[in-house]
């Protein structure tokens, strides 16, 4: 193939398009989520995966579940963690059957928060998407995304 093989445009030309459409949807679910709650979306994020943490069978998980959950590194996602806990929104502890495994929990400041922001959050991602939907480029990328349904 060479650099200049029409699948291989149209295979970039799409990337972009799904590139723009993850930055327009988090910058204005970012404005939403920074102007009413004072939270970034990957703080959000990172709130809303800890919160849905369980006490069952694999239901605590470790900084590289959170990672991975969140995209971030794991030195990324142990500053945010950090950050969230400085400000009393969770908490961390060591893992009752491993010691060397360091769990953290959203504290109910958190949790209320999250609550809080969930709307927002909710209500900008809805926005964003449907002023997506009006750029032909985009739409048909709206559209998988609310058709896609994810494994509970």
């Amino acid at each position: 193939m060479t650099a200049t093989d029409p699948a291989l445009t149209a295979l970039a030309q799409s990337w972009c398009a799904l590139s723009l459409l993850h930055g327009k949807i988090e910058a204005h679910v970012e404005r939403a989520l920074q102007g009413k709650h004072g939270l970034s979306v990957r703080e959000y994020s990172l709130l809303d995966v800890l919160n849905r943490q369980h006490d069952g069978e694999g239901g605590h998980l470790q900084m590289k579940q959170v990672a991975d959950a969140v995209v971030l590194s794991q030195s990324a996602t142990t500053r945010l963690v950090t950050r969230l806990e400085e400000r009393g929104l969770l908490s961390r502890y060591l893992c009752p059957t491993d010691r060397r495994g360091i769990y953290t929990d959203v504290s109910e400041a958190g949790a209320a928060l999250l609550a809080e922001a969930r709307p927002t959050n909710d209500a900008a991602l809805r926005e964003a998407l449907d002023e997506a939907a009006r750029n032909p480029e985009l739409a048909p990328l709206v559209k998988a995304v609310e058709t896609l349904r994810v494994p509970a």
